[in-house]
């Protein structure tokens, strides 16, 4: 089978039937994209990687039982959205801080200064803050939508919420990050 051009799911089942190629290929497909929305969610690379890893062992375990009744990212993110939740459960709270968030409040400069208005690392900085505040119903449909590009049906899939419920998030996400964000 040649994978380049064969769906993300016609590559789930040729690998469910053995194909490895396939995998390898799926895996080459959504493996910045995965890995970019757990480092998002989890803010800590070492955490990110275990996780990163034990999404692909879930889908590499689950291949011979595998049905297309979804779209295969949306069933990869929801086996990432159901890890994320078993991990904050266990927790029982919202993810802690990065560890570096002193020394990052202490290289702000004055807010004044025209260095920092035009900073394009300052204006990234403060919208990662924005999202960190955002509740994590909210953060992570905004990052599925506009990281991962899912539609609003794939979300609602993923997290397991209706499509209304999800753009309510999303407008709601967007409210509050329009009102942190300089103009």
């Amino acid at each position: 089978m040649d994978g380049r051009d064969a769906s993300d799911e016609a590559l789930m089942l040729a690998y469910a039937a053995g194909e490895t190629a396939a995998f390898e290929q799926l895996y080459a497909r959504h493996r910045s994209r995965l890995y970019r929305y757990l480092l998002r969610q989890l803010r800590d690379n070492a955490l990110a990687d275990e996780f990163f890893q034990d999404v692909w062992q879930r889908v590499i375990s689950a291949r011979a039982g595998w049905k297309p009744d979804a779209g295969f990212a949306t069933w990869l993110y929801t086996i990432a959205h159901h890890r994320l939740g078993d991990h904050w459960r266990s927790l029982k709270h919202r993810p802690a801080a990065p560890l570096d968030a002193d020394e990052r409040t202490a290289r702000v400069a004055d807010p004044d200064t025209p260095e920092r208005v035009l900073s394009e690392f300052e204006r990234r900085r403060q919208l990662q803050l924005a999202l960190d505040d955002l509740p994590e119903e909210q953060r992570e449909v905004l990052l599925l939508r506009l990281e991962q590009e899912l539609t609003l049906e794939e979300i609602g899939d993923i997290t397991g919420v209706g499509r209304e419920t999800v753009k309510s998030r999303l407008r709601y996400a967007m409210d509050k990050l329009r009102s942190r964000l300089p103009a």
